[in-house]
């Protein structure tokens, strides 16, 4: 099977890049940056090398590949390997090979819009570079042909090329002037300044598209059926015949998960526990219980510990203790509640933990991701610890949302459960900001309540479907500020509460949903009026990046 091989430098997004590739029909694999190739490696299947971004710059402390990268081959050594830099990985090409990389005085950060120069003929006459026009090879002919003339990108760096290495030329720059694709006169080496694997990049699956098929050559041999044949084998040789105890919420990523152990193990070896924590969503432990029976689970256990969890949150208000002691605390009443059910010691832990959890948590493939926020599921030590004896197993952990929602319909799990927004383990606890009390856990979950009915009550633009189904993850928060208003004649000093609609495919990147002003206001009347704590209502417009998409 053939296969695209990814350095990975810590990017945020280096597993959306495999996966945007899989989505393609093509197998990947993600190995640490600076990892030593030896022949092992660089396997015959291996036909073409990815160079990913990073949150370090070549010229600080950012990895380096081994430079056998520079010198591989294929096909019986003869042909050169095709390279493509994204992002850190065409400045760390060109610092490699003999070019320069500097500090931006004004970073590039979002869409910005790239423009190709002029090519010639499709018959070899060449492309031009400035006012050179350079004789090119074959393959970066058909590389390039596959760009528009000029098409909006998604970027995110503080440094530019300042000087190309020898042997390659510019052939796009973006609209303040800096180099955004480069390629090697000869060689099939590549460069984009941008994110080709966002989904706000315009093209993207088509840029990668030409480089994995008109540039390596790749057959499609992968898919969906292949990752569940695959996952199916592993959950096997992991249980090995020991239960496997999965923490579920009754969210998509963890019913998706215990769907893929029932369908791998047998239903007698899957425990699902479920935690009432007294941050769920309004009436979630009844919806859990049902969609649950629905797969056939014969160990469901319901563990009702409310007064636990926000016995342990009282008087805390900074968001990374406040994940912390929700995920040690999940994982110390499960121990307490596992030795009640007396399960062997040899029982393992599953969660449906996915990889944007991981990366955010900092625990990507190698050593160089930034942690942007602690998932109570990754970061906690508890688990951590777990992870670490090798006690733990997530069968979703290389897998976006979007893709879990594949997985799951595939699994046979109803169509309900796929739809739901994503809901963080932590529940109520991220959407509260400051101290978390019963009495704001309440507040928020009739606000929410009211905002997602309205929106499944709601038609998009379209009039096709409900704005629900339209919308990728839409939450109410509840500020730790009150707010003066008038409720009749008398003065109010209610909390105040934000909603938050988000468009995303993955959930790396994001953008604001552009509701009609109507429907806005009229759910913010209706929140205003049912729920007497509430006395005013904002609605967020700030996209990922540079915000996330939860407030905590």
């Amino acid at each position: 099977m053939d296969k695209i091989l990814i350095l990975d430098f810590g990017s945020q997004t280096t597993q959306l890049i495999a996966r945007r590739i899989r989505d393609l029909g093509v197998y990947t694999e993600i190995i640490p940056g600076d990892s030593p190739l030896a022949d092992n490696i660089i396997a015959p299947d291996v036909k073409g090398i990815i160079l990913s971004g990073s949150p370090e710059s070549v010229n600080g402390k950012g990895a380096a590949p081994d430079r056998k990268i520079y010198d591989c081959f294929r096909v019986n050594n003869v042909d050169v390997m095709p390279l493509l830099g994204i992002c850190y990985g065409l400045q760390r090409m060109t610092h490699d090979l003999g070019g320069k990389v500097e500090s931006l005085q004004h970073v590039e950060y979002g869409r910005i819009e790239v423009k190709i120069k002029g090519q010639g003929s499709k018959t070899g006459d060449g492309i031009e570079s400035g006012e050179k026009k350079i004789k090119i090879s074959g393959l970066t002919e058909k590389f390039l042909s596959r760009f528009k003339d000029s098409f909006t990108a998604w970027m995110s760096h503080g440094d530019t090329l300042t000087e190309l290495a020898p042997g390659f030329y510019e052939y796009g720059t973006s609209a303040t002037g800096y180099s955004a694709v480069v390629a090697h006169e000869q060689k099939p080496w590549f460069g984009l300044q941008f994110h080709p694997e966002v989904t706000h990049c315009e093209d993207g699956d088509r840029i990668l598209g030409a480089f994995i098929f008109d540039v390596c050559g790749c057959e499609k041999s992968w898919s969906m059926e292949h990752y569940i044949d695959e996952l199916n084998q592993t959950l096997k040789e992991r249980a090995a015949g020991n239960p496997v105890l999965l923490l579920i919420s009754g969210g998509v990523d963890s019913t998706v998960a215990g769907a893929a152990l029932l369908k791998a193990l047998k239903p007698d070896q899957v425990h699902l526990m479920y935690f009432d924590t007294g941050l769920m969503r309004k009436n979630e432990t009844e919806f859990v219980r049902k969609s649950l029976e629905k797969l056939g689970a014969k160990n469901l256990h319901i563990i009702m510990c409310g007064e636990e969890f926000l016995s342990e949150l009282k008087g805390k208000t900074d968001p990374e203790e406040k994940r912390k002691i929700i995920g040690d605390l999940f994982i110390t009443i499960q121990e307490r509640e596992v030795s009640r059910l007396k399960l062997p010691d040899s029982y393992l832990l599953a969660q449906g933990t996915l990889y944007t959890d991981l990366i955010e948590s900092g625990k990507g493939v190698g050593k160089k991701a930034h942690v942007i926020k602690s998932h109570h599921n990754v970061a906690s030590p508890l688990v951590d610890a777990k992870r670490k004896a090798g006690k733990i197993i997530e069968p979703l952990d290389r897998l976006y949302k979007d893709e879990v929602r594949r997985l799951g319909r595939f699994l046979g799990v109803d169509e309900e459960i796929i739809r739901r927004h994503p809901f963080p383990g932590p529940g109520l606890a991220t959407r509260i900001l400051g101290e978390v009390t019963r009495e704001k856990c309440d507040i928020l979950r009739e606000a929410d309540a009211i905002f997602i009915q309205e929106l499944k009550n709601r038609k998009n633009v379209s009039g096709e479907i409900s704005l629900y189904d339209d919308i990728w993850q839409a939450f109410a928060i509840l500020l730790p500020i009150r707010s003066v208003g008038v409720a009749g004649d008398e003065r109010k000093y209610g909390f105040i509460c934000a909603l938050r609609a988000i468009i995303s495919s993955d959930g790396m990147t994001a953008d604001v949903y552009p509701f009609e002003a109507r429907d806005l206001i009229e759910i913010s009347t209706r929140i205003t009026n049912s729920v007497k704590e509430i006395g005013r209502v904002t609605y967020d417009i700030s996209s990922k990046p540079p915000a996330t998409i939860e407030w905590e």
